[in-house]
């Protein structure tokens, strides 16, 4: 990988990334906007060490590149600079996001990504690799589907700069899909039970990146997502969102944030290898009340980002010389660059379909995965 550039390579996850993107024979080029991160990162690992900031000159530093894969959140604050750069040198765009208005903001740009001829590719991590790909599996399976609700289960301790993420959306409005519209609601907006295979398991609507993108993969136009927490978890989510007033405040939002910087990096070698995740998922034709449900089991959420962003990479810069099919310009999500079956490519991924009343031809009642 000579023609990748990692931006924001030095946090937490961009370290994991990196760090594998060179264990697989590549030689990305490492970079950031921290001078001594920069340097001590690429004589660690041997490659050439970029610093600028996203208020320099882009498009001067990433006109040598095929693409850029942005490590650096929260990403609705570096997504602007580094696409725009991006449609000026042609450079396709890759990021770990997870956030749905940075999917959002680039599903706008699908036009002038066709018109240069620049493939936009967010959320090729955890979120939303898994999710999207059983959303399209899903759809593959009842095509005439309405409604999608998706599930997620994860354990393990977050890193630092998804926690910083995590500070800067306190206080801020949930989502969901509803005939096409993405409509803010109350960030405890509806609660429901979820088996994530060991019985039924309280979970509240989440503001998922796939309120987004799974739409524009199966073109679904009711979607809602929601995660497992304990009920406690959603009282407070409640009290948070009623105080959101006091969080948006900068003092407040400033003292958390240096609680994070102070206490998180993320989670041990050790606590990756032990941690697991799980997708559920369920979709429905209102009009004939057939559904079919599936669930996904993956490792533990940076290990499998990891995997998902290197592999990706792989397969764009692959494209980009030839050796494997080009990808469409425009904006895309996981499954539609790769296909519903890209998740079970990445090491320890299962999918079980679990379900279905739908009168359709072809259902693969196994569970099936890479390490099958």
């Amino acid at each position: 990988m000579d023609s990748l550039l990692i931006y924001g390579s030095y946090g937490y996850t961009g370290r994991l990334i990196a760090r594998e993107a060179v264990s697989r024979g590549g030689s990305p080029v490492v970079a950031g906007r921290d001078r001594g991160a920069v340097r001590r990162q690429a004589d660690e690992l041997g490659v050439e060490g970029r610093t600028f900031d996203l208020s320099d000159d882009v498009p001067a530093q990433l006109n040598r590149f095929d693409a850029v894969l942005n490590c650096a959140g929260p990403f609705v604050k570096t997504v602007n600079p580094l696409v725009d750069a991006c449609l000026e040198t042609g450079t396709d765009y890759l990021d770990i996001t997870g956030e749905f208005r940075v999917f959002e903001r680039l599903r706008q740009r699908d036009d002038a990504a066709r018109e240069a001829d620049v493939t936009l590719l967010p959320g090729v991590g955890f979120e939303v690799v898994p999710s999207d790909c059983l959303a399209a599996f899903l759809h593959e399976q009842l095509p005439s589907a309405t409604e999608l609700t998706l599930g997620v289960k994860g354990n393990g301790p977050l890193s630092r700069g998804t926690a910083r993420t995590f500070v800067e959306q306190l206080g801020s409005d949930g989502v969901v899909r509803r005939n096409g519209r993405l409509i803010k609601v109350p960030a405890t907006f509806r609660t429901r039970a979820i088996d994530f295979g060991t019985g039924p398991e309280h979970v509240v609507t989440v503001p998922w990146g796939d309120v987004t993108t799974a739409a524009h993969s199966t073109g679904i136009d009711s979607i809602e997502v929601y995660a497992a927490v304990p009920p406690w978890a959603t009282r407070a989510m409640a009290a948070v969102d009623s105080l959101g007033w006091l969080l948006e405040r900068r003092p407040v939002e400033t003292l958390l944030k240096r609680v994070i910087d102070a206490r998180v990096d993320g989670p041990s070698a050790r606590e990756r290898a032990r941690d697991t995740a799980v997708i559920w998922g369920e979709a429905v034709d209102d009009s004939t009340g057939h559904r079919v449900r599936a669930r996904m089991r993956t490792p533990n959420p940076y290990t499998l980002t990891v995997d998902a962003a290197v592999s990706a990479a792989e397969r764009v810069i692959d494209g980009q010389n030839r050796s494997e099919p080009r990808l469409p310009a425009g904006f895309q999500t996981p499954s539609t660059a790769f296909g519903s079956e890209f998740v079970l490519d990445l090491e320890g991924t299962t999918r079980e379909l679990l379900e279905t009343t739908a009168e359709t031809d072809g259902f693969n009642r196994s569970a099936v995965g890479s390490d099958d």
